[in-house]
């Protein structure tokens, strides 16, 4: 009786360390666990521990290297620190995919690229509609035109086979050009007081790692330390440092073996995955979701600025990304996803306006002030949630579910 005793306790925790490995590596765990986090940062701005969040985030932190002292509080550490390390894994992200994934080829690219287009350019007109008489409210015209990929992936997988793989790989590529888009948004009308030595310098870094490459390197470490010079001197230049992880992650060479198998970038990528999944979003969503919604009222959610952020993210992106897909499949530039029907799309179509992490970090760069920061976040919280539920409420009832591959084998 006593073995068995002691038995039962330890065959419990192994069952809970299976089902926690199983949640981790189910496609929706990092969607659920930056939902949770975010909800945490809410509930903690809006209840009795907020005197902690804000004392938390505004906690300084202070590096120094000789005379280079870089001194912010922990908020800043994290949008500029930490999503770099972000953009660092998009950047492998769209080189793997422009080299051996989706967007390899133009017939692969062509229909998720037309559609990226639609998806950032009818939310900006919605926007800039709502916005247009406010020269200062008009900055944020690019707040809904981005797409949060571990949020709209991580709802489309709890569909589970109901949906066509193809839809599925068609949304991550729409996701990752719209991050590129969102990439070169930030660095062309977000980039302010240009600091010409340390560009000078980053240049420097920027051509050492064209060395690298070009020299055939191989290993990650090389590259990390001079990304990680880089993202000091784009900190310094004015140009938001996060750009600094999207030059690096372009560098790092794909070197597959000749055998086989995975390479250099697809390693890096597999290994910082789960970090940036797990870690670094959530922390970002934490960090940025916390808004005091004292004194809040309906009229305050119908201003301006939110409304334009929430119309964009909720009518804008899946009407943008619906009707540019199926303009450019009528005139053959593109095909319709395997197996797929125009309701699915359109399903699909609404998870694109999950804006959130990407939305909230543009509108962060946009407005630096706490009542337009209030209203961002606002606006992107009900435009991504809205988009969340509406897209998942609209796929489920367009698509049917699916037996399982061995019912269907034995069917046939």
């Amino acid at each position: 009786m006593a073995r068995r005793t002691q038995s039962r306790p330890r065959k419990t925790i192994i069952q809970r360390v299976d089902g926690a490995k199983a949640f981790f590596q189910h496609e929706a765990a990092g969607g659920i666990v930056l939902l949770v986090a975010a909800i945490v940062g809410l509930l903690m701005q809006n209840s009795a521990a907020s005197w902690l969040y804000d004392a938390l985030l505004s906690t300084p932190v202070t590096v120094r290297i000789g005379a280079l002292n870089l001194d912010k509080p922990l908020l800043l550490w994290i949008n500029d620190g930490m999503m770099a390390v972000f953009f660092f894994l998009v950047g492998l992200e769209i080189k793997r995919e422009m080299a051996v994934g989706e967007l390899s080829s133009i017939k692969q690219a062509s229909l998720p690229a037309i559609a990226a287009v639609g998806g950032m350019l009818v939310p900006a007109l919605i926007y800039w509609a709502i916005n247009r008489n406010d020269d200062i409210a008009l900055h944020g015209w690019a707040i809904p035109t981005a797409t949060d990929i571990a949020f709209a992936v991580g709802v489309l997988a709890l569909l589970g086979p109901r949906v066509p793989l193809a839809l599925k790989v068609f949304l991550l590529a729409l996701a990752i050009i719209d991050d590129l888009g969102a990439i070169i948004v930030i660095a062309v009308f977000y980039t302010e007081h240009l600091t010409v030595e340390a560009l000078a310098l980053a240049s420097v870094g920027v051509a050492a790692l064209a060395v690298l490459n070009a020299k055939g390197v191989t290993r990650t470490a090389p590259y990390i330390l001079v990304g990680l010079f880089i993202w000091v001197c784009v900190l310094k230049s004015g140009v938001h440092a996060t750009l600094a992880g999207v030059v690096t992650a372009l560098a790092v060479p794909l070197a597959r073996p000749p055998g086989g198998g995975h390479g250099t970038l697809e390693n890096l990528e597999e290994a910082l995955g789960p970090w940036v999944k797990f870690a670094v979003l959530p922390l970002f969503a934490f960090a940025n979701a916390g808004v005091s919604l004292a004194g809040m009222t309906f009229y305050h959610l119908i201003t301006p600025i939110p409304l334009g952020i929430a119309l964009g993210l909720f009518i804008g992106k899946p009407v943008g990304i619906f009707a540019f897909s199926r303009a450019a499949i009528a005139m053959g530039l593109a095909q319709k996803p395997d197996g797929s029907t125009w309701p699915q799309l359109f399903g699909v179509a609404w998870l694109g306006g999950i804006g959130f992490t990407m939305s909230l970090f543009i509108g962060m760069l946009a407005f630096v002030d706490a009542e337009r920061a209030a209203e961002i976040r606002i606006g992107v919280i009900l435009g991504s949630l809205a988009s969340a539920v509406a897209g998942y409420l609209f796929l489920k009832a367009a698509t049917k579910p699916r037996a399982p591959v061995e019912q269907r084998t034995a069917r046939a």
